[in-house]
């Protein structure tokens, strides 16, 4: 990424002078990469060859750390994104993910 520098590294604001650095827009990455990332590309490859009737179980011992309420939060952020109507259920020990039925 390509760093526009300011006139003064200790500018105040005043004289409008910058007193943040100033980035080129298309430098920007687009985009939300969050925590869940890995986690949520997987689901959403494994919902796209996911045979109707069946659903996705994610152990919730191997999420390290996640909590079920955030792990649904990505999920469902993540596939309604992408235009993927899911539904959920969790039990004591797993996460399941499946597809919606189409109406």
């Amino acid at each position: 990424m390509q760093r526009t520098k300011r006139k003064s590294e200790q500018s105040n604001g005043e004289n409008g002078e910058s007193r943040f650095d100033q980035v080129v827009i298309a430098d920007i990455r687009k985009g939300r990469r969050g925590k869940h990332n890995d986690l949520l590309k997987k689901v959403i490859e494994d919902l796209h060859v996911l045979p109707e009737g069946s659903a996705i179980k994610i152990p919730l011992a191997d999420v390290e750390g996640v909590s079920l309420a955030n792990l649904r939060s990505a999920v469902h952020r993540g596939t309604s994104s992408r235009g993927v109507a899911i539904e959920t259920l969790s039990d004591e020990e797993n996460f399941y993910v499946w597809k919606a039925a189409k109406e």
